[in-house]
């Protein structure tokens, strides 16, 4: 299966959008985003160090084609962390992204999270 594309048409018209709103209104700074837009009911983001390293995650699987019984292969939860690196490519091109995923629901974790490092 290639994840990057299904991750790339899963969010380059919803979620890439509003994180691109979020971020320019934020001054083009992950940290003041993730400070002002980083604990909601659908995404939450900590600082681990500033400019740097974070983990950001999802509370629960939000996944069209886990939630709908289509899939509950662990290797689906790779779309979700092409689905970061997209975001964050587009947001930061400048930077290299590397995304590591810690837990995911679908490994028997309470919530979906990731380690970003920008570089």
């Amino acid at each position: 299966m290639d994840y990057r594309n299904k991750a790339i048409n899963c969010v380059k018209d919803s979620v890439l959008p509003v994180m691109q709103k979020q971020f320019e209104e934020c001054g083009c700074s992950l940290d003041e985003q993730y400070k002002k837009y980083g604990n909601t009911e659908y995404f939450f983001a900590k600082i681990i160090q500033p400019e740097h390293i974070y983990e950001i995650g999802y509370p629960k699987c939000f996944c069209t084609d886990v939630l709908c019984g289509n899939n509950k292969d662990i290797s689906i939860c790779e779309c979700s962390r092409q689905s970061i690196i997209y975001v964050l490519e587009n947001l930061i091109p400048d930077k290299k992204i590397t995304v590591e995923t810690i837990e995911t629901v679908l490994n028997g974790a309470e919530k979906c999270r990731f380690r970003v490092i920008v570089e």
